[in-house]
């Protein structure tokens, strides 16, 4: 249970310290791991409530966003792009179907 302090810090730093809220800082930072991307600290620009992308943090941000990276990189938690290859929608060009792969 939080208490009174902790909601009011919570709310003066912004939603983007919510690791539960789809688009903070931990969660980029997780999500960029997850799928190989490189650290490239942002928050927000994942849509739904999440806002703009925005890259120009503080260093208090950037720290949350390397957590999130870090903590995933810890978990070994990796997108496994091999089932993907088997699932790429065929392509219409010009009424002749291609595959992509």
């Amino acid at each position: 249970m939080q208490t009174e302090k902790q909601r009011v810090v919570k709310i003066l730093k912004g939603w983007q310290f919510d690791r539960k809220q789809h688009g903070c800082l931990f969660d980029r930072g997780s999500a960029d791991s997850y799928y190989g991307r490189p650290r490239q600290p942002h928050y927000g620009g994942v849509g739904g409530d999440s806002g703009v992308r925005v890259e120009q943090l503080t260093a208090e941000e950037v720290a949350e966003y390397q957590a999130g990276y870090d903590y995933n990189e810890r978990c070994g938690d990796k997108k496994d792009w091999r089932y993907w290859k088997h699932c790429v929608r065929p392509l219409v060009v010009s009424s002749v179907h291609t595959h992509t792969c």
